[in-house]
């Protein structure tokens, strides 16, 4: 008697998920709680876990397949299923899809190449380390926890073909007359020169997250108006609060003071001043939210994940950037929960992190505002007729003109303009 292996529930909303890796093989022997297979779904990755002792006695569905929720995946038996002993009828035939030994190696082997305390390789890392019959034990990870992630895996495979291009030249072999009419094999094209050897091409798979991220960006760019205003804001008087405050703030609260708290207690002051900027689109009706759940987007392995703060109008600006830290932290390891990234109000995305000086932000629907922060510069400007040097960061707020007019747009950032540029209003605002 075989006990089913089903797919869990993946959260709210979240009927299907890809199988991303099977981290055991038909035959192998698991104990209770031990995980089994690893499901991206569109926001977070969940683990398949054993709900008693005993061996994968056959898997139904193959990484990269689409399965839904309950949906029988393998089928978990006692170890004498398996071998045929004790049974009349002998073993039963569960052979698996053909894999190569480096893949079958590189999927079965311990999740420990960095170390016990440190996360397992990602299931991308693992896969193309497969297909490139790498060994990701010898992949060193770059992430803080250690984790190999597919940037180490490509850097790893880089490194290796520069030191081995001598070593791959292919060389055409030497033919008689005699030989040639014996040679009824298809006839392969000239190997190329090791020049070239940096004109690879690779095809990988999209992860379940990125596909759902590129479906969404096409469908807000398709179903809202979207539209975008900019302006800038002198960053002088923020700066100068962080550079007086910083020491005493870290020593009081243990968290260092940064500019996100800031916006977001502009954001919210703006979004109470217009409310058509904290709401969505249902229907024929517009559904104001008296609530400021503000989402915070973090660049992750796989994609972008707006996690959100909420109730952020209640929360001090420690509170704040305590839980944008934490957030953002667990994002990149991708131990965020489901809640954290749904129910958003609107959302606050800086990229200036990386060097942005302009960009325009494409909605995170169903919302209907969004705000982009940017990269500081000095740049000149004039004030009271004498132009000085300031530290300037272009705003730009993308917005739904289905339902929020330009003039409120343009004083909503205005709006926040004002209040980054005098921070003791935000504590009146507050």
């Amino acid at each position: 008697m075989s006990d089913e292996i089903r797919v869990p529930i993946l959260g709210e909303s979240i009927v299907d998920a890809t199988i991303a890796t099977w981290l055991k093989r038909e035959g192998d022997a698991v104990h209770q709680g031990e995980t089994l297979a690893e499901l991206e779904t569109d926001k977070v990755n969940v683990e398949v876990n054993a709900e008693q002792d005993g061996v994968i006695h056959k898997i139904l569905k193959r990484e990269g397949e689409t399965v839904q929720v309950g949906e029988v995946i393998a089928f978990l038996g006692q170890e004498a299923q398996v071998s045929g002993k004790g049974s009349s009828n002998g073993a039963i035939a569960t052979a698996p899809a053909p894999q190569s030994e480096e893949i079958k190696r590189t999927i079965s082997q311990p999740l420990t190449a960095a170390g016990e305390s440190q996360r397992p390789p990602s299931p991308l890392a693992r896969r193309i380390a497969a297909e490139h019959n790498v060994d990701i034990s010898q992949v060193r990870g770059s992430s803080p926890h250690g984790r190999v992630t597919k940037e180490d895996v490509m850097s790893y495979l880089e490194e290796s073909s520069s030191q081995d291009v001598p070593a791959t030249t292919a060389v055409a072999p030497q033919t008689t007359p005699a030989a040639r009419p014996q040679a009824a094999q298809p006839v392969l094209p000239p190997a190329q020169p090791a020049a070239d050897a940096s004109r690879r091409e690779e095809r990988v798979r999209m992860s379940r997250r990125r596909q759902t991220i590129a479906q969404r960006l096409v469908e807000a760019q398709h179903t809202a108006a979207m539209l975008t205003t900019f302006n800038e804001i002198d960053m002088s008087a923020v700066m100068d609060v962080r550079s007086r405050r910083k020491d005493a703030f870290k020593e009081r609260h243990n968290v260092s003071l940064g500019f996100m708290s800031f916006f977001t207690k502009a954001v919210v002051g703006a979004l109470k001043a217009f409310p058509r900027l904290n709401a969505e689109i249902q229907g024929n009706e517009m559904v104001l939210k008296h609530y400021y759940d503000i989402g915070i987007a973090v660049g992750a392995e796989e994609g972008l994940v707006v996690p959100v703060v909420r109730d952020a109008d209640r929360k001090s600006f420690a509170a704040i950037e305590r839980e944008i830290g934490d957030l953002a932290k667990r994002a990149r390891t991708n131990t965020l929960s489901l809640a954290e990234l749904q129910g958003g109000t609107f959302t606050i995305t800086n990229g200036g992190t990386f060097g942005s000086m302009l960009s325009t932000p494409i909605l995170n629907g169903p919302q209907v505002g969004i705000l982009g922060m940017h990269k500081i510069e000095q740049r000149p400007v004039a004030i009271d007729g004498q132009v000085v040097i300031r530290p300037m960061m272009y705003v730009a707020l993308s917005y739904d003109h289905r339902i929020v007019d330009g003039s409120e747009a343009v004083r909503f950032l205005v709006k926040v303009k004002e209040l980054v540029e005098d921070p003791e209003a935000l504590l009146l605002e507050g």
